[in-house]
This record gives C-alpha cells, sequence and structure tokens, in this order.
C-alpha cells in the first residue's frame, strides 16, 4: 500500500499508511427527489474558485480496545456509511463542477453538477504515532498533520473540466487514521461549494449519523437548504471573463511558515473581555463609549491577538496593519436563510490603524476598532454593491492577495460545534487545520475544549515571529492548558 514518511515529532520518523481508498456515492431517500441537476454558483461561490480546499479534522480517543480489535473493519465501514448518509442530504458534493466555455466571447461559466460521482474515502494507519504527538506541544507538527488530510495541494478549480470531462477531482474528501492510540478523521471540502459554516454543518450530520447507526437513524441539525441567494439583478449564470479557467487560476507558495496551537480558558476569555470593556468605558475611553459599545468575547481575544502580533514582527509605529475578519450574512442579508443555507455567505471586512496605535492606546482601542466594523456591516454597500461590482468585473479569491505583511486574518468561528462531532465512541480531544490556505497571519478561532466560552486559536506566522509571540509574557499570560 502507498504511504507517507512523515518527520511528526524530531524525534523519530512516523509512518501514515493508505490502506485503503473508495469512492462513497450518496444515499438518497427512497422517495424522488426533486433536486436540480444543475446547480449555478453565486459570486460568493466562484470567487473561490481559486482558493485551496477547507480542510478541518478532529483527534478522537480510540474506540474501546476489544471493541476495537474485534471490529476494526465495522467500524471503518460504519464511518463510510455515516458518510453516504450525510451525503444524501448534501448530494451536490457528491458531483463534480463543470466549465462552460464561450468562445464567442472569451468567457466561461462554472457550475456544480449534480453527477453523483460520488466522495473519496480513505482510510489510513500510522502505528507509531501517538495523540500527543500532535497534542503535546503548542507548536504544531505541520508534515505530520499534513499526511492526516486528503485532497492537500488542490485549490477549487481542480474539481472543474470543460464539458463534463473525467480528470476532475472530488469535491469532498474524509480520510479516517488509526493512530497508536487515538483516530484522527479529517475532511476537505471544496471552497466554491462551501464555507466554514457549510464544513462543519456537514460534519456535524456525519457524525450524528455515525453515532446514531442504524435504519432509522436521523441529524439532530437542520436540514441542508441547496438553493442559492441570487441578487434579482444578478445572472443565475455568471459569465467570467475568462477564455479558460486555468488561465485564472493562482497556486500560492507560502514562504516557510510555522503553528502553534493557543487554547484559552473561559475565565481567561472573561477577563480578556473584562478588561477591554474597562478599557472602553473609562475616562480616557470616552469617545469610544458614546455609542454604549459592548465588546464581545471574540473581538477582546483577537485585539489580544493582534496587539502581540503586531509586537512580535516588530512592526514599525508608523506602518500600517491590517485585521481582516470574515463577516457571516445567513440572517444579516435579507433572503440567506440563517441556518442550513449550503454555499459560501461570507465577506471580508478589513480593519486598518497603524501599529504604534494598536500597541500603545491598549486592548481595549483595539477591540473596539474591530467592535465598530462589525456593527457598521452595511447590506447595501457591502453586500448587495459589491456583488454587483463583481458581477461587471469578476475577480478570484487569491491567497497572495489575502494578507499584506503587515496583517492578521482570522477564519472559522467558535461557534462552531467541533465538540460535539462524536462519531460513536467519544468527543474529540481537539481540533486541526489542513495545510490548505496558510498564510503568515492567517489564524483559525475554534471553541475551547470544555465549552463554557473557551476559545482557541491556530496561528500561522514567519518561525521568527512565531517564536517571539511563544516567548511573549503578555500574550501567553492568557493561554491556557486545556
Amino acid at each position: 500500500m502507498p504511504s507517507s514518511t512523515v518527520n511528526g515529532t524530531g524525534r523519530r520518523r512516523c509512518r501514515v499508511q493508505i490502506i485503503s481508498r473508495r469512492v462513497v456515492h450518496a444515499e438518497l431517500p427512497p422517495a424522488p427527489s426533486s433536486a436540480p441537476e444543475t446547480i449555478h454558483l453565486t459570486p460568493w461561490d466562484l470567487r473561490m474558485l481559486s482558493l485551496e480546499y477547507i480542510q478541518k479534522g478532529v483527534l478522537l480517543p480510540q474506540p474501546d480496545r476489544e471493541h476495537h480489535h474485534r471490529h476494526q473493519p465495522a467500524l471503518v465501514d460504519r464511518l463510510a456509511s455515516a458518510l453516504a448518509r450525510a451525503l444524501g442530504g448534501f448530494h451536490p458534493f457528491a458531483g463534480r463542477l463543470v466549465v462552460d466555455e464561450r468562445a464567442e466571447d472569451e468567457t466561461i461559466t462554472v457550475s456544480l453538477r449534480c453527477t453523483r460521482e460520488g466522495a473519496e474515502f480513505v482510510h489510513a494507519a500510522a502505528p507509531g504515532v501517538t495523540a500527543a504527538d500532535i497534542t503535546g506541544t503548542l507548536y504544531i507538527p505541520r508534515e505530520l498533520v499534513k499526511s492526516l488530510f486528503p485532497l492537500n495541494g488542490l485549490v477549487s478549480a481542480d474539481a472543474a473540466s470543460a464539458d463534463g470531462g473525467s480528470r476532475r477531482a472530488p469535491l469532498l474528501a474524509a480520510q479516517v487514521t488509526e493512530l497508536a492510540d487515538a483516530v484522527f478523521v479529517a475532511v476537505s471540502l471544496n471552497h466554491a461549494v462551501g464555507d466554514g459554516t457549510t464544513f462543519w454543518h456537514f460534519v456535524n450530520t456525519w457524525s450524528d449519523f455515525s453515532r446514531r447507526s442504524g435504519g432509522d437513524a436521523t441529524s439532530e441539525h437542520p436540514l441542508p437548504v441547496l438553493e442559492r441567494w441570487f441578487l434579482d439583478t444578478c445572472p443565475m449564470s455568471v459569465p467570467l471573463s475568462f477564455a479558460k479557467l486555468e488561465h485564472a487560476v493562482r497556486r500560492c507558495v507560502p514562504p516557510p511558515l510555522h503553528e502553534c496551537f493557543f487554547h484559552f480558558s473561559a475565565e481567561s476569555v472573561k477577563k480578556l473581555k473584562a478588561m477591554a470593556n474597562a478599557e472602553v468605558h473609562s475616562d480616557d475611553g470616552a469617545v469610544m463609549a458614546t455609542a454604549a459599545v459592548t465588546i464581545s468575547s471574540l473581538q477582546a481575544l483577537l485585539a489580544h491577538l493582534w496587539r502581540s502580533v503586531c509586537r512580535a514582527r516588530r512592526l514599525d509605529a508608523s506602518q500600517e496593519t491590517a485585521y481582516v475578519l470574515l463577516i457571516g450574512c445567513r440572517g444579516r442579508v435579507k433572503g440567506v436563510p440563517p441556518s442550513g443555507y449550503v454555499g459560501n455567505a461570507v465577506v471580508p471586512c478589513k480593519v486598518t490603524s497603524t501599529a504604534g496605535e494598536v500597541m500603545e492606546k491598549g486592548l481595549g482601542r483595539t477591540a473596539w476598532l474591530l467592535n465598530r466594523a462589525v456593527a457598521s456591516f452595511d447590506e447595501a454597500a457591502l453586500v448587495r454593491d459589491s456583488v454587483k461590482r463583481w458581477v461587471r468585473e469578476p475577480r478570484l479569491a487569491y491567497n497572495t492577495d489575502m494578507l499584506s505583511v503587515a496583517a492578521v486574518g482570522t477564519g472559522s468561528s467558535p461557534r462552531f460545534d467541533v465538540y460535539g462531532n462524536d462519531f460513536g465512541w467519544g468527543t474529540p480531544v481537539t481540533v486541526r487545520s489542513g495545510p490548505g490556505n496558510k498564510l503568515d497571519g492567517k489564524t483559525s478561532v475554534f471553541q475551547g475544549r470544555g465549552g463554557g466560552g473557551a476559545m482557541a486559536l491556530e496561528v500561522c506566522l514567519a518561525p521568527e515571529t512565531l517564536a517571539r509571540l511563544v516567548a511573549d509574557g503578555e500574550f501567553m499570560d492568557a493561554v491556557t492548558t486545556p
């Protein structure tokens, strides 16, 4: 069987062996389906074609030892069967992207064709790897974690072909890797068919079906809403001004990066929030407090990170710095359902300041900048006008353009249900991201283990910058052991 050898711990070389690969087809309900054969992608979806797949995975405890040894094949089959049931509701994920090239005006259209070709399911084993190899230090063993994910290095456009050709990557793949004392379940999802909310909705549904395995198993999560949201003035099939899709795709090769996983207990987050709000409402913060500002827990934590990264980068006080937030449109934009909507429904919001203001004016001031950006969300300007402009002048999102040298950007959300993903033998120990879309300054935020308001940050920075962040007492005082 094919395998990969990775230096996961710095102490020994750990082999991840691929045991099997299979195609899992959607298990559709017995009643005739009225689902469309073609789903037109929105501008929010199309702009993601040049980004890599969303890759997240959960580290689970080892199943009961007796059950594990006696029923190992049955366990993997159960996960594959549950995946097929989850795909029944999310059946477009078993399809492929199709490009229609229009030679007359040198434009293309890209759609999601519900071909039911299936998703990829990989069963792997790494008996020389333990859970501690993944979670034992702040630093993430990047090569080891990379080997636990499928479809590495692909951009979303790799699932597309002209005229429905067969050389297309799947839209979704899952890899289940048995470690010496744990199981890692990883999923890679094409970014053009869903965002982080859609990703975790699918994984939550899959774990529900696995935990409740049986003929009458159901999911407690909302049914997926497959109908896409379009502006009234937006064509259902948006022409892109490229003669070939590959002409518009850029593949990003990031500079050397290191990653750390920082956990913040509920008490630690509460203290940061209290400090930020106290500063906003102090005499010095009177201007900030005029609009009855209340800093949220997440805003306080991200402000703490922004200030600390500026220090770690040793930015000059006059240098411009930015924080890029993703604002969810579900329930915020008329016509976009508050829950269940499948697709991309986030817009970037860039907050700028000088490094001096961020570092020197306190946690409250920095958190206030983030708070005002979210509070000033304007559906007309930020969503409707931008979509109209994009249709006139389509532009794909590129990793090389996402963050400047002095920026920080956060994806994911502490509201995503990570630790509820019990596949039938215990809740996750932790969560990790795959190698896709990693940039200097990219941060993923997750709910913290134990709940109650705890949060975690997966931070990706240049090696020397991250080393200074880990050595920063002010930052690390808020970091706790889960």
